[in-house]
């Protein structure tokens, strides 16, 4: 479903959060089918949380009665598959995920951009970009961390910053270093905006969930949009040239 009329794209709190509706609402089909796979995608991980009762070595056949050297070789034995499912976790998230998430991405900035959706996306960068979406997902995580640990106002200033890392991977294709270095360049002047829509994000998430919580789908949908509205529009901004900015 889309209209002739292009979308109005200009950075601004109320522009990108209504854009962002107009976007999900023309391509509410497409665009609930990527989040319903994201979500798939991120199932996984909670089958691969592991919980440990030490009661459970009371009810398990290795119990003879109070021989304590059951007891610790069973706690060794659950450690050993609590660390191997972590590490199972770890991998997927790192290795994995990020894959789709970042075509995920790309995905809403083509329904920004009016093109029809290429579903290929979720699945082209194990194939195309692997590597520098790998290292950009890792950089950009551990900035953050690294920022949180800086007394957390540092983590949620890179955090805002580095918003359009995912979206820059898959649309222009460059390198982790270069992906970060244009996010922070794009984002300048836009910080606290980011900030008031990702604050403003938290909100709608909750009143999705009150909505039966069938309604979070919608919710993260017209987050989605939004925020690749944001993208789209700065980005065009940043790239008009000198003479017409001047008219």
């Amino acid at each position: 479903m889309e209209t002739s009329n292009e979308y109005k794209l200009v950075p601004g709190f109320g522009n990108n959060f209504g854009t962002g509706w107009r976007v999900m609402m023309d391509n509410f089909l497409r665009l609930f089918l990527v989040v319903i796979i994201l979500a798939i995608v991120s199932t996984p991980l909670k089958m691969f949380n592991f919980h440990f009762d030490w009661s459970d070595l009371h009810r398990g056949p290795w119990n003879l009665g109070n021989n304590w050297g059951h007891d610790l070789f069973s706690l060794g034995t659950f450690g050993i598959f609590a660390a191997f499912f972590g590490l199972l976790a770890m991998l997927y998230s790192f290795l994995v995920k990020p894959i789709i998430v970042y075509g995920g991405s790309m995905i809403f900035v083509q329904a920004v951009r009016k093109t029809k959706p290429d579903f290929e996306y979720l699945i082209k960068g194990f194939m195309e970009n692997y590597l520098h979406i790998i290292l950009a997902n890792l950089l950009v995580f551990a900035l953050v961390v690294l920022g949180l640990f800086a007394l957390i106002v540092p983590g949620i200033i890179i955090g805002c910053r580095l918003i359009f890392v995912s979206y820059i991977i898959m649309d222009k294709k460059l390198d982790p270093i270069e992906a970060v270095e244009l996010s922070w360049k794009l984002t300048k002047g836009h910080g606290w905006q980011i900030f008031f829509m990702g604050f403003v994000s938290i909100f709608i998430v909750i009143f999705g969930l009150l909505m039966l919580v069938v309604g979070i789908f919608p919710a993260i949908m017209w987050i989605g949009s939004s925020f690749a509205s944001l993208y789209e529009s700065v980005l065009r901004e940043k790239e008009k040239p000198a003479e017409v900015i001047a008219v």
